[in-house]
């Protein structure tokens, strides 16, 4: 029987809006992490059929392709092309979905998943411009444009989460990114490019005090806002890539596999308050998988904003402490950013990484998306 394993997984830094990495085409950013995956593991180009490819803003530098144009530009041979895939937050999550579908059913032997944003360069909505992407039809069914941060507070209001539980996460989230820093956890994953070796957003000594002093953003604090820029995920630049084959290719090109794709579903729900979906499709992948909360060694909920992890614990778990406690144990977006199009990868080969370096047999990652959507995925170390 054929399966989808995972050879390597890399990643760029993240780096801050504006920061090391803006002077970057996003095109050679992707063509960087490409070219380090190549040496990292000694494969032959050539022998990569396809490069799946997230990428959420498709507009200027972002567009025509940018799976294709990065494979030509990271000197991959013509014949290695290309596709960019667009499920919002979860585009390079689903890249590894599309990949590992790709080669159970026969379609590749090996191939390469992955994805790149640079918010910087092309500012997040710049691809939709002035037109209206939802129609007259959607807006008579909902009513409403939906808006991620809207929400967010509709997560919050719902869970009963106060703005000092989303900033206690939000802290949580910077501390063990600085400790995942600090001892040389992220190190192995990271591929520095533009003399940045090491994710741009932690930030170390923040205080509850420091952020109640920041501005509610899309409901006033007055009324009960409680999300803010500081308990949610950053605006970001960066790239990741895993390179994919069957066991069976693994063998006969000398390569030995990390990891497998065990088990991968979608799910949808509300695309008004639009984040909640992680939570249906987690309960989707554990029943599909035949696996429990204690079969998993680590799980990643992208944190988006602070609400989403928090009320994905809450349901899941019922806030058990030993399922937080392996709940981005690295941090999360909240600290190492968000590059949109990347962090699907960025997350997953954060989430190898953990597992191989702790011998930890399953992990689980899903991802909040646009229009009320979630991916899940649970990893098996090999």
């Amino acid at each position: 029987m054929r399966d989808a394993v995972i050879v390597e997984a890399v990643r760029s830094p993240v780096g801050k809006r504006r920061g090391g990495l803006a002077g970057i085409h996003p095109t050679d950013l992707s063509a960087h992490v490409l070219r380090s995956l190549v040496e990292r593991t000694g494969v032959d180009p050539a022998e990569i059929e396809d490069v799946v490819w997230g990428c959420v803003s498709q507009s200027g530098e972002q567009t025509f392709d940018i799976a294709r144009n990065a494979a030509l530009a990271a000197g991959f041979p013509e014949t290695v092309t290309g596709v960019t895939v667009d499920r919002q937050c979860g585009s390079s999550q689903q890249s590894v979905h599309f990949v590992a579908a790709g080669l159970i059913a026969g379609q590749y032997d090996v191939a390469v998943a992955g994805g790149v944003e640079s918010m910087t360069r092309v500012p997040m909505g710049s691809s939709k411009g002035d037109a209206d992407p939802l129609g007259d039809d959607f807006r008579a069914r909902y009513g409403v444009s939906p808006n991620q941060g809207v929400g967010a507070e509709m997560i919050a209001e719902k869970w009963g989460f106060s703005r000092t539980q989303l900033d206690e996460f939000a802290l949580l989230s910077h501390s063990r990114a600085a400790a995942a820093q600090d001892d040389g956890r992220f190190d192995g994953q990271i591929a520095p490019v533009a003399g940045v070796t090491a994710d741009e957003g932690v930030r170390r000594g923040g205080t509850l005090e420091g952020l109640a002093q920041l501005k509610t953003v899309f409901k006033e604090a007055d009324q009960g806002g409680v999300v803010h820029a500081g308990n949610s995920s950053q605006i970001s630049d960066g790239s990741a890539a895993l390179l994919m084959t069957t066991s069976e290719k693994a063998r006969e090109l000398g390569l030995t596999p990390v990891a497998r794709v065990h088990t991968a579903v979608l799910a949808g729900a509300d695309p008004v308050i639009m984040l909640t979906a992680p939570i249906p499709a987690t309960e989707k992948v554990l029943k599909r998988s035949g696996l429990s909360l204690d079969d998993i060694g680590a799980f990643e909920v992208n944190e988006a904003f602070a609400p989403v992890p928090l009320a994905w614990l809450a349901d899941i778990a019922g806030g058990d402490a030993s399922v937080a406690e392996r709940l981005n144990p690295h941090g999360g977006a909240i600290a190492l950013g968000h590059p949109l199009g990347g962090s699907g990868a960025r997350i997953m080969t954060t989430l190898i990484h953990h597992m191989r370096d702790n011998g930890i047999r399953y992990g689980l990652q899903t991802m909040c998306e646009g229009g009320g959507q979630a991916n899940a995925t649970i990893i098996e170390l090999l």
